[in-house]
């Protein structure tokens, strides 16, 4: 019985092991099969080859598309530029091929694809062959790629360029606009025969190397006749046209430009274009940029540059060898770019800038009621219109290695706010009752501690006065009454009356800023920073349009309005923070702060004035790299009209770096007093 058991088990041993030959050969077979098909990208049937053609003009592998077809007397090289060439130029891309009908040796299709000047369909017939090794084959002419398309004709495109739109302030004044420029260049058959001199002479009045102007004349399209640019230049330098045009060779065009007629003025604000780059092409695929494009480099020009560049125009067309135009393909209307009106007043804007434009700091100036930004200033700037001609390599690294950083956008950043934060935990401690506006709270002298634990460190202020009154301390700018006032309040209570100010916020305005803070990790823990945050010291940082809105509270009965750069023909308040000072408070406040400027000892009194009432508060932030020592002061003056119907309301915050020579806040006030002069007095 065991051994039958044994025959039956050997006999179906046997027997398996030519069933799993056979299926391991079959598997070996197809896989071979599939390799062979995905190797050579071809299908079972025609469709299935036409199909896979037309996803090859998508994923632009024309070695592939060659593989799949026979093109008759066509090389593979003259194949491969003829369908890139035409493809890639329309600007190709998203290609959908549909069967109509399938016949042994044809296949009817309709094809749509996606170009420059939007999109193209048409019906078409391709034919089939079987190749050398009998692989069904597409037969390949030029009407494949378009039916009407003969190997003499040529597919070209025509670009109607969209124009740029303007910038523009208020009152329609052009901010960033088409202005007009000289292309610099040398025609090689006018030059000298020797012009070794010539070229150095050009180099020196150009800012380049002769080794650079040798190799553009080097190029290979160059002949005798080719003018070959060189740089552009302003318009408006007469005397160095002059110079250039005594230079044997030189020929200047005239040539349109994007133009910042105020430059330095609003660089920072308005920002510039600039050539698109290859990185730009990635970053925008099939936004109809080119290599001819311009594009937002930085500022407005950035931000709304998909309203501002607007759309060109393209036309696709065949034309005959003759240059004589057979059909066209696709057309697609130019829409030229938006104009874009900002609420800003460049006379204002111009104005802060020439007062602060040899210093470190920035302006802002709103319309306290309407939220209305009219200016955003920064200093030292630079002059937009030079990224425009082209910097040279010294201007680019003098301006990259400039002490004073005249790249650097301060308006968007964060600075120690000094004493301009004292209204703020004014108001807090109000809010709280641990402040009586009415109350004596005595004299403390110029220096004051808490106690001993302190050790060495002491809160200073420059004035003693009595009597000790909440409004006392903003005339004459107390350090030891907030320092108390924020210990009395806690770090609880006083960074959460912070945090309702909008402290740790994004503030919702068009450009982005960045965000103030009252610590660097976020919450107060120590006493000594605690007592020197109260008068805005500590590692409290406030961003100048931030600050401003801060003081909108004292024109909208203690509510903050949202500040907002797009002009409007019917301004109106939205409000950001409502009562963040309750209604109360806000006229105990803005009485106080009428003082700071109107009264003769007010550290803002500089900027009095007998036609218009402002109320405001003055700042110095000393920057010290550890407690008792001496560092750099940050000078700040914030001031607005208190006249709501005044014809020109405004509320101005100015920084100052490095005051502590100057004069400390007063050096600001002093410059925004001339500022509100020409302004309110205009």
């Amino acid at each position: 019985m065991s051994r039958k058991r044994r025959r039956s088990s050997s006999r179906k041993k046997s027997m398996v092991l030519p069933v799993i030959l056979i299926v391991a050969v079959i598997v070996i077979i197809a896989a071979g099969v599939f390799l062979f098909f995905r190797l050579r990208g071809t299908g079972e049937n025609p469709s299935d080859i036409l199909k896979n053609y037309f996803s090859y003009i998508t994923s632009q592998d024309y070695e592939k598309m060659y593989n799949l077809v026979d093109a008759g007397d066509v090389s593979k090289d003259d194949f491969i530029s003829r369908n890139q060439n035409i493809y890639e130029g329309i600007g190709c891309s998203d290609v959908k091929v549909e069967i109509k009908s399938e016949e042994k040796d044809s296949v009817s299709y309709s094809v749509t694809l996606t170009t420059l000047a939007g999109e193209i369909s048409y019906d078409n017939t391709a034919r089939f062959t079987t190749d050398s090794e009998k692989e069904t084959v597409l037969v390949w002419d030029d009407s494949v790629i378009f039916p009407e398309l003969t190997s003499t004709d040529k597919v070209r495109i025509y670009t109607d360029e969209a124009a740029r739109g303007q910038i523009l302030d208020r009152n329609n004044v052009v901010l960033a606009g088409t202005g007009t420029a000289y292309s610099v260049g040398l025609v090689p058959g006018e030059m000298n025969e020797d012009h070794s001199a010539d070229v150095e002479t050009l180099a020196e009045l150009l800012g380049m190397t002769s080794d650079a102007i040798e190799s553009e004349l080097s190029q290979g399209w160059v002949t005798d006749d080719s003018f070959v640019p060189l740089t552009t230049i302003s318009a408006s330098d007469a005397d160095l046209r002059r110079q250039l045009l005594e230079v044997s060779g030189v020929m200047l065009s005239t040539v349109e430009v994007r133009n910042y007629p105020y430059g330095e003025a609003a660089a920072h604000l308005i920002g510039y274009v600039s050539s698109v780059t290859a990185e730009d092409l990635e970053e925008h695929p099939d936004e109809g940029y080119s290599s001819d494009s311009v594009i937002g480099k930085s500022g407005l020009e950035s931000l709304y540059e998909d309203e501002l560049r607007g759309q060109s125009g393209y036309t696709i067309v065949i034309e005959d060898e003759n240059g004589e135009q057979k059909s066209v393909l696709a057309y697609q209307e130019k829409t030229d770019g938006e104009d874009i009106r900002l609420t800003i007043d460049i006379t204002l804007q111009q104005s802060l800038y020439e007062q602060f434009q040899e210093d470190e700091g920035c302006s802002v100036a709103m319309n306290p009621y309407t939220g209305e930004v009219l200016a955003l200033v920064s200093t030292p700037s630079y002059d937009t219109n030079q990224f425009i001609l082209g910097l040279t390599t010294d201007q680019w690294d003098t301006l990259n290695n400039d002490e004073s950083q005249p790249l650097y956008n301060r308006f968007r950043q964060t600075f120690a706010p000094g004493s301009t934060l004292k209204p703020f935990t004014a108001a807090i401690g109000l809010a709280e009752g641990t402040i009586d506006p009415n109350q004596d709270y005595g004299s403390n002298g110029t220096s004051w501690q808490k106690d001993s634990s302190w050790g060495s460190y002491y809160v200073t202020t420059l004035q003693d006065y009595s009597p000790g009154t909440l409004e006392n301390a903003l005339i004459y700018s107390d350090n030891i009454f907030f320092a108390k006032a924020a210990l009395n309040l806690g770090a609880d209570k006083f960074t959460a009356g912070l945090d309702k100010f909008g402290f740790n916020q994004v503030v919702p305005f068009e450009i982005k800023m960045s965000q103030s803070q009252y610590d660097n990790d976020g919450s107060i823990t120590e006493e000594i920073q605690l007592a020197d945050s109260g008068y805005g010291q500590g590692q409290v940082l406030a961003n100048p349009l931030h600050l401003a809105v801060m003081y909108t509270a004292f024109s909208n009965n203690g509510s903050m309005i949202q500040p907002y750069l797009i002009y409007k023909d019917n301004p109106s308040a939205t409000v950001w923070i409502e009562n963040a000072i309750s209604q109360e408070n806000t006229s105990i406040l803005t009485e106080d702060l009428k003082s700071v400027v109107n009264n003769r000892a007010g550290s803002g009194y500089a900027a009095h004035r007998n036609d218009t009432e402002l109320a405001g508060k003055t700042g110095t932030a000393e920057l010290k790299s550890e407690q008792g020592t001496t560092g750099q002061e940050i000078g700040w003056f914030s001031v607005f009209t208190t006249d709501p119907n005044a014809t020109k309301p405004v509320l101005l915050v100015s920084m100052v770096e490095h005051v502590e020579d100057k004069g400390g806040s007063t050096y600001v006030v002093e410059k925004d007093d001339a500022v509100l002069d020409e302004y309110l007095g205009s």
